[in-house]
């Protein structure tokens, strides 16, 4: 968002989405992520954020405005070409297999994208646990550990962009703190642009360089994360507190 010199990797103008005719939940929603940034959409339930993250995967179909990953439009792509042109994914709930291994999962994430075998050195030197546990069923992990292997499935594709909905929810702090550093390393080793859906503060203050607050599916005030550190109130203010 900020820094001229990193090109644009997601555009949204004027986007408007929902389930029912006439009744939308993105109301002309505009953003703007700079390439190896992540942005944090942060706002009270309701306000439109999962909307945003499965109208971008072609889940939910936009009535009107515009997306553009990396200066393309995809809006009206399916989400399979959405995924092949470089997104991926983390759903709210996670939305593994369970009774796959972890490793079978990671290889799916690879090949579901186009791509044949995953780099397991690189993921397995961000996340060691899922090769210490590569044999075992992904519904034997703990939720950390499951929510880390839904990350690792969705970069086995190597996306330019990852999309994390909620990703701290049913987790403990400290595998909070954790998973925020882990993507922090690859965000900044990778150059990896982030767009997270997050309501746990402590997260996106380790993870994003800007935040977005949302409102009645608009968008409202962006702010750097050096001033919402230094104002609280801010926070406050935005999230109803």
């Amino acid at each position: 968002m900020n820094g001229q010199h990193h090109p644009a990797v997601l555009t949204i103008r004027g986007l408007e989405a929902g389930y029912s005719r006439g009744n939308h939940v993105i109301k002309g929603l505009s953003l703007h992520l700079q390439a190896g940034e992540t942005l944090a959409v942060m706002g009270r339930n309701g306000m439109g954020k999962t909307t945003l993250m499965r109208t971008l995967m072609g889940i939910v179909g936009a009535t009107s405005g515009s997306i553009q990953f990396e200066g393309r439009s995809i809006l009206g792509l399916s989400t399979h070409a959405i995924s092949r042109a470089g997104i991926a994914y983390v759903p709210q709930g996670r939305e593994i297999f369970p009774g796959f291994s972890v490793t079978e999962n990671i290889r799916l994430g690879a090949l579901s994208h186009g791509v044949r075998e995953p780099d397991w050195k690189q993921l397995y030197a961000y996340f060691p646990i899922l090769q210490e546990r590569g044999a075992q069923a992904a519904q034997t992990l703990s939720g950390g550990q499951q929510q880390m292997l839904a990350i690792a499935r969705a970069l086995a594709a190597r996306p330019k962009l990852l999309l994390l909905d909620e990703p701290s929810e049913g987790i403990q702090p400290s595998i909070v703190h954790e998973i925020a550093a882990i993507l922090r390393r690859i965000n900044l080793e990778q150059h990896l642009s982030i767009l997270l859906v997050e309501q746990n503060l402590e997260m996106v203050q380790a993870l994003a360089n800007q935040v977005l607050f949302v409102e009645n599916g608009r968008e409202g005030e962006c702010f750097g994360m050096q001033q919402l550190r230094g104002e609280p109130a801010i926070f406050e203010r935005n999230m109803g507190l």
